[in-house]
């Protein structure tokens, strides 16, 4: 018996895209030819659902996609073709041998019609669960890396925090004792070590031993515990600390430099610690720099944290927290930056000025300044000026001759205030704008389009601010000023603040004395100032018309004109410029105590008080009245004394020691001695005290009496 007939291979052509349909029907022509060549066209069509078909990601049934067959595609399959068509052609002489067998059973044939068909689900299936499992495995890979990361990242955080430690010891416990030793032997003052080192002794306590011991613990523990967002958030806030050194830096710099050329045993001692193989061949100043560069580092590190930290992550929500605190004590050290440089920028603008001008102030703000031409009203010319534009005023200057550097001469100060800038067009003079303040009108001509338009945006910026803040002030005075209303001002008699509740004037804020500042009372509001805030008269309505003193705010309130300074109230407020009765009526505790920081000083009776807001610093007022603290001190990290009954102290005295400083107070009784120690014994370890009620009489009728107990 003669073999099938083998299909030539150059006759097949394929086509470029090939449908499900097409295979269907190619494979129901083929099979009315052979049977063995079905079997061959059947192992053809399940080669090309393995390609093509996808399972879905629900788990629903794979679905047949249309096969672009590639010109790699068809070579592959020709050859595989020929392979099976010549391992077939046996198959094909045994098949016509078989028609004299007997035929086969039913339940025989339709087993053998299923077995291709359980085979094809099988591999379909097994195809699925190999896909299935390398997902898991690349999930676990990724999750396992992620851990890592954070775990490196955690990692540097401990080892960085060590190393500083160990620099702040070197500037505390080493530079600063050693220099404080000699200081008191009366070589050079005290008081420029203190300048110099500022709070580094409590900056040192802080890491040394809290930030530091939690950060190793956690590390220890980071198996069972895998977060460190957690510590940051509760120890963050402390870092607040940092603006008083960074502010202090400048003038450190320049004590240090001072001294230094000044004093040989000064210099001396500091050439012999830098020598010292701990300091790395480093200055005094290099080290110093440190703790300026600390809390930007720490914002650096959580933000690389949270950026691998999952959403769903436990410590997610922390670790948010914490960079919020860690990134606004960076700008509070940025801004107290930026205000030293503003008030260097300041003292320089004050000498070329040649000291005429009173612009050193920390409310001032240099905006922009430069050259500038101004164009002249009565004929075509131009004459050169110069411009200092502030966040408050504009100062008109003109040049003059120096063999010392730049000086001008103020010609013109504008106010903000009221201030409005337009471009012009001039086919004369090109790059033009007007300045139009209350003072004068200026036109103006730029050295270029781009100077043109950079200081036509930087004048109606500091507009805008300055119209934002003016409108902020006066929302918070109406409702600050609850007693006499603008519109009652001077038709109803005010209550007047008594002298004992303050001890400095009010407005400006500058301390009283019985020689030079004694205290007035203004008619019109009530308030106790000085006699150059008192040094106004204006008629009051309650009093028949009388002319009576008044303070410099009511009097251009009541006569209707304009000052032509920025309110001294309306400055931004320091950290001392916290109101005595504003804090108390939310405080944790707040009386009187005598104060005293050396023992052979009389000690002074003043308003201490902890407010609910900043928890873990005392505020030292002069009076419960006072708009603004003599001190702070902040009580993490203290000891606290118990001092015992002597012939110096009685028994109602306790010490706050820290480093070289100390502060001695004295309680009215042993009962308001054991309140204070309460909850500064918790505060200087950095929890949270619990309110206490007030004891003193003077409570009853001053910042308390609308307070309820216990707070």
């Amino acid at each position: 018996m003669p073999p099938p007939p083998v299909l030539p291979k150059p006759k097949f052509q394929c086509p470029v895209k090939i449908s499900a349909n097409d295979l269907m029907d190619e494979e129901e022509t083929v099979t009315n030819i052979t049977r063995g060549r079905t079997s061959v066209i059947s192992k053809y069509h399940r080669n090309i659902d393995r390609s093509v078909t996808k399972a879905s990601s629900d788990g629903s049934p794979p679905e047949r996609l249309v096969c672009t067959q590639s010109p790699s595609g068809w070579h592959v399959w020709s050859g595989w073709w020929s392979e099976e068509v010549k391992g077939h052609a046996e198959f094909g002489e045994q098949e016509t041998d078989a028609e004299h067998l007997p035929a086969r059973s039913e339940s025989s044939s339709s087993s053998s019609e299923r077995a291709p068909q359980d085979h094809e689900d099988e591999t379909q299936d097994n195809v699925l669960n190999e896909e299935t499992q390398n997902m898991e495995k690349d999930e676990d890979k990724q999750e396992q890396i992620t851990e890592l990361k954070l775990y490196k990242i955690a990692s540097e955080l401990l080892q960085t925090e060590r190393a500083y430690v160990t620099r702040l010891h070197l500037l505390d416990q080493v530079f600063c004792a050693k220099l404080t030793e000699e200081a008191g032997k009366g070589t050079f003052p005290v008081e420029v070590v203190k300048g110099i080192f500022s709070n580094v002794g409590s900056i040192y306590t802080f890491h040394s031993q809290f930030l530091l011991p939690d950060l190793e613990t956690r590390m220890n523990q980071w198996d069972s515990t895998p977060r460190i967002g957690d510590i940051l958030a509760q120890l963050a806030p402390f870092l607040r600390m940092y603006a008083e050194y960074v502010k202090n830096f400048d003038n450190a710099m320049d004590l240090l430099k001072q001294w230094t050329e000044r004093s040989a045993q000064f210099s001396s001692i500091i050439q012999d610690i830098q020598s010292q193989e701990v300091c790395g061949n480093l200055t005094l100043q290099h080290h110093m720099l440190e703790p300026v560069q600390r809390v930007p580092r720490y914002e650096m590190l959580l933000k690389d944290y949270l950026k691998r930290l999952p959403e769903d992550d436990p410590d997610c929500s922390q670790a948010k927290k914490s960079l919020n605190i860690i990134s606004m004590a960076a700008t509070h050290s940025n801004t107290a930056i930026r205000k030293m440089e503003n008030l260097k920028k300041l003292m320089e603008i004050y000498e070329m000025l040649g000291g005429e001008e009173d612009i050193v102030h920390p409310s001032n703000e240099l905006i922009k300044e430069g050259q500038i031409l101004k164009l002249a009203a009565r004929n075509t010319s131009s004459m050169e000026r110069y411009l200092f534009l502030f966040n408050n005023m504009l100062l008109y200057c003109v040049p003059k001759f120096s063999l010392v550097g730049q000086r001008y001469t103020v010609r013109t100060r504008i106010c903000v205030e009221g201030m409005k800038v337009l471009e012009t067009s001039n086919e004369d003079y090109p790059h033009t704008f007007q300045v139009s303040g209350k003072e004068r009108t200026l036109e103006l001509q730029a050295s270029s389009e781009q100077d043109k338009v950079d200081w036509i945006k930087a004048f109606k910026e500091t507009i805008e601010i300055f119209q934002q803040k003016n409108e902020t002030f006066k929302s918070a005075s109406k409702e600050v000023t609850d007693e006499v209303s603008k519109e009652e001002l001077g038709k109803r008699a005010p209550r007047w603040i008594r002298d004992n509740e303050v001890t400095m004037c009010m407005k400006c804020k500058e301390p009283f004395n019985p020689l030079t500042r004694r205290r007035h009372h203004c008619r019109a509001c009530g308030y106790v100032v000085c006699y150059k805030c008192s040094d106004y008269k204006a008629s009051l309505r309650y009093d028949g018309n009388k002319l009576n003193k008044v303070c410099k705010d009511c009097y251009f309130i009541l006569t209707g004109r304009v000052d032509a300074e920025e309110p001294v109230s309306g400055k931004k407020r320091g950290i001392l410029e916290i109101e005595a009765a504003q804090v108390s009526g939310n405080s944790f505790l707040c009386g009187f105590l005598q104060y005293s920081t050396d023992r052979t000083k009389p000690c002074q009776r003043v308003w201490c008080v902890i407010p609910q807001h900043d928890a873990l610093v005392l505020y030292l007022y002069g009076a419960p009245q006072d708009v603004k603290a003599q001190c702070t001190i902040p009580l993490l990290g203290y000891q606290v004394e118990d001092v015992q009954r002597s012939v110096d102290h009685p028994a109602t005295s306790f010490r706050l020691c820290q480093s070289k400083s100390v502060h001695c107070f004295t309680a009215d009784t042993e009962e308001v001695k054991l309140r204070w120690l309460k909850v500064i014994h918790k505060a200087v370890i950095g929890e949270i005290p619990e309110c206490q009620t007030p004891v003193d009489d003077d409570l009853v009728n001053g910042c308390h009496e609308d307070v309820p107990d216990g707070t």
